[in-house]
């Protein structure tokens, strides 16, 4: 099995922060799939969840090559947490057509974060 690409995002958790502040939850309504909406607005850390949210999944298109155009929206992407806790990455619409055209068929997430700033890898 081949890797198809490697995606890495860093977001300043205070940057997301100050975005929410600014515009409300456009950001979140823009980024999160239907599902993670829907746990954002009862998460009791909301800034920190849509925070690695957004960075997975701007890793995630930069691992397949094109970012987040073409057709490709950041809730197509869905990061959901295994039944050990382990990140994963859930794929609709446009990101699951074109996973399956360049044959994807695993996607490994991890993340690290300190006090300001969250990196996945």
């Amino acid at each position: 099995m081949a890797i198809l690409g490697l995606g890495t995002d860093i977001v300043e958790i205070a940057r997301i922060e100050a975005v929410i502040a600014r515009s409300g939850e456009r950001l979140a309504r823009r980024v999160l799939s239907d599902n993670e909406w829907a746990i954002w607005k009862t998460h009791h850390q909301p800034v920190r969840f849509l925070a690695k949210r957004f960075a997975v999944k701007e890793a995630a298109a930069k691992a397949f090559g094109t970012g987040i155009r073409n057709g490709l929206a950041f809730n197509q992407f869905e990061v959901f947490n295994d039944e050990l806790g382990k990140p994963r990455l859930r794929l609709w619409g446009e990101a699951l057509k074109l996973a399956e055209k360049l044959g994807v068929v695993n996607m490994h997430v991890t993340l690290q974060m300190n006090a300001t700033m969250l990196v996945p890898r």
